[in-house]
C-alpha cells in the first residue's frame, strides 16, 4: 500500500510545489486547506487562495479539502498574542501558530484522514541523526525557516516532510513556471500568521485599549507622544515622529507600570544592546537533550538574523540564561532565541529579560 501524505496547501508556490514532488515520488497525496480567520477583505486573502489550491490541485491530479480552524486560532493563538501586546510584550505569532496550530492540531487532522505525513513548504529540512530525527537548515538559508519552527519535537518530525528543504527559492518557482502552476509568481505572504499584511496599529487597535503617554529620554526629557505602548517595539524606529537635531530617535525600552515610552539616539546607542539574556518556556526538538552547561553554541534572536556566538550559561526554573560573545541590538522580550549547532536546530525559548 502506497504511503499516503497530506501537504498543506496555502494557496502559495512553495506549498504547491511540495505538493507535485511528492506525488513525482509515489507517494498517494492528498491536498489540506485550512482557513484560520474570518475575515474577508485585501488583507485577509483565503478565498482567493483557496481558488488558487483548487487549481493546483486540479492541475497536479490530486484530491482536496478545506479545515476551518478560525476558532481554535483565535483562542489558542491570537488571543495569546494579544495578552503580550497587552504587556507591552512583542510575541510571535509564526512560532506559536506553527506550535498550536500547524504541526498540532492540523497535523492530528491530516492523521485522523488518513495521512501518515503531513508535508508543508516550509524551508527546512529533516535529517535522521543515531535514529533520533533532528530539525536542521534549509539549503536556501535566505529562506531558512527552522527559527520558527523550533517548537517542534522529534516525536513530531517523525510525522512530517519538508519536501522543498533542500531546493532554493528561485528553484521552487523555476519548478512552478514549468508546470505552469497558477502559484508560479505569487507573491510570499507576509504580515501576521493567516491575518494578512495590515496597517498594525489600525488592526491590533480593535483587539485592545491603549493609552497614550509621552516619549522621554533616559535622562527623562519629553520628546514626544507614544500611541500606546503595545503598538512599539525595541529598537523601531519608523513611527515615533519625533523632529528636532542630531540622530534618529530609536526605542531603548517601555515603563508599562508608568506609560512611557523611553527613546535613545542614535541606530549604536549603547542602550540598545544587551550582552546576555534570560528567556523561559524552553524546548528542545530531541526531548532527550543533554547539554554539558556552560555549552557553547550559535543563536538567533530574530529571523534572518546571522548566527551569533552565545554560552548557555546556566539552566534553572525554567529559565535559560545566555551570554554573547557580542552586544546584541534590540533584544526584545517576547521574541525567540533559537540555538544552533552548525546546521542542527536545536531548539529555543522566548525572551524575557535583557542584560
Amino acid at each position: 500500500m502506497k504511503t499516503t501524505v497530506a501537504v498543506g496547501m496555502s494557496g502559495g508556490v512553495d506549498s504547491s510545489v511540495a505538493a507535485y514532488l511528492l506525488k513525482q515520488m509515489g507517494y498517494n497525496v492528498f491536498g489540506l486547506f485550512m482557513k484560520n480567520w474570518q475575515d474577508e477583505d485585501e488583507h485577509c486573502t483565503a478565498k482567493k487562495d483557496f481558488e488558487d489550491v483548487v487549481k493546483v490541485c486540479e492541475k497536479i491530479g490530486i484530491d482536496y479539502y478545506t479545515i476551518n480552524f478560525e476558532k481554535e486560532y483565535f483562542d489558542d493563538v491570537f488571543s495569546k498574542c494579544l495578552d503580550e501586546y497587552k504587556l507591552g510584550i512583542t510575541p510571535n505569532p509564526d512560532i506559536l501558530c506553527n506550535k498550536e496550530i500547524k504541526f498540532n492540531l492540523f497535523l492530528k487532522k491530516a492523521l485522523s484522514l488518513g495521512a501518515d505525513f503531513l508535508a508543508t513548504g516550509h524551508y527546512a529540512q529533516i535529517e535522521n541523526i543515531n535514529n533520533t530525527n533532528h530539525l536542521i537548515k534549509a539549503i536556501d538559508l535566505n529562506k531558512d525557516q527552522s527559527y520558527f519552527l523550533y517548537t517542534l519535537k522529534s516525536s513530531i518530525l517523525d510525522k512530517v516532510l519538508f519536501p522543498i528543504g533542500h531546493l532554493n527559492k528561485p528553484e521552487v518557482r523555476k519548478i512552478a513556471k514549468e508546470l505552469n502552476l497558477v502559484t508560479h509568481d505569487k507573491k510570499d505572504s507576509t504580515g501576521i500568521c493567516f491575518i494578512g499584511k495590515r496597517k498594525f496599529k489600525d488592526f491590533i487597535s480593535k483587539f485592545i485599549s491603549y493609552k497614550t503617554g509621552d516619549i522621554q529620554t533616559l535622562e527623562g526629557k519629553i520628546v514626544g507622544q507614544h500611541q500606546g505602548l503595545s503598538f512599539y517595539t525595541i529598537g523601531q524606529r519608523q513611527g515615533l515622529q519625533i523632529g528636532g537635531p542630531g540622530e534618529a530617535w530609536f526605542v531603548a525600552k517601555k515603563d508599562l507600570k508608568n506609560n512611557i515610552l523611553f527613546v535613545v539616539q542614535g541606530q549604536d546607542h549603547p542602550s540598545l544592546y544587551s550582552i546576555g539574556l534570560a528567556a523561559k518556556n524552553l524546548t528542545w526538538v530531541n526531548e532527550d537533550e543533554k547539554l554539558d552547561l556552560p555549552y557553547h553554541c550559535k543563536a538567533k534572536i530574530r529571523y534572518r538574523q546571522e548566527d551569533q556566538d552565545c554560552i548557555i550559561e546556566k539552566i534553572e526554573n525554567d529559565l535559560i540564561h545566555v551570554s554573547f560573545k557580542n552586544p546584541q541590538r534590540a533584544v526584545t522580550e517576547g521574541q525567540s532565541i533559537v540555538f544552533y549547532q552548525d546546521k542542527v536546530c536545536l531548539g529555543g525559548a522566548i525572551i524575557c529579560e535583557t542584560k
